[in-house]
């Protein structure tokens, strides 16, 4: 475990519970220490934030530390907030028996990512379901279109900002 990792990232408090020995906290510190901003356990959930252009070696680095099965994506639209987007990213460990959630947040002018299908094949429909109801795309996702709403559908419904009654 790093000095910054200790001081600045997860401060006392966090290196007391034992986050600091966690098998998924000591495996995005030694993938991706730059790029792993924020690790938070609370009401026993595990969340590890990430910056959008590491989540794919960050997904890579928990698959390797046991976290081997994909249950689900979904995004969060913080509107007006800048970063606009949050994308969670739901993975289990069946041998330590514990879901971890890794986060990253995405830029309402950019809402582009890379897509985590390289790593899990499940994200394939997860991801279509954000592109198509908040608009983020999935670079090298492998069939990225609307999958719920009609293709000549305007706009992402789930984004703060879309009418209640749709465009009209």
């Amino acid at each position: 475990m790093s000095e910054r990792l200790s001081n600045t990232l997860l401060g006392k408090a966090a290196v007391m519970e034992g986050l600091a020995d966690h098998p998924a906290v000591k495996a995005l510190e030694a993938a991706i220490p730059d790029d792993f901003t924020d690790a938070k356990f609370d009401r026993g959930e595990l969340t590890l934030t990430v910056k959008p252009e590491a989540i794919v070696a960050a997904a890579q680095a928990v698959k390797a530390a046991g976290y081997t099965a994909f249950q689900d994506m979904t995004a969060v639209d913080w509107f007006p907030s800048s970063p606009r987007f949050q994308l969670s990213y739901h993975i289990l460990s069946h041998a330590l028996k514990e879901i971890i959630r890794l986060r990253t947040m995405v830029e309402e002018s950019e809402a582009s990512i890379e897509s985590m299908t390289s790593v899990w094949d499940g994200a394939n429909y997860y991801e279509r379901e954000v592109f198509d109801l908040f608009g983020i795309r999935f670079e090298n996702h492998p069939n990225l279109r609307r999958i719920l709403m009609p293709d000549d559908w305007n706009g992402h419904p789930l984004r703060k900002d879309y009418p209640v009654e749709g465009y009209r």
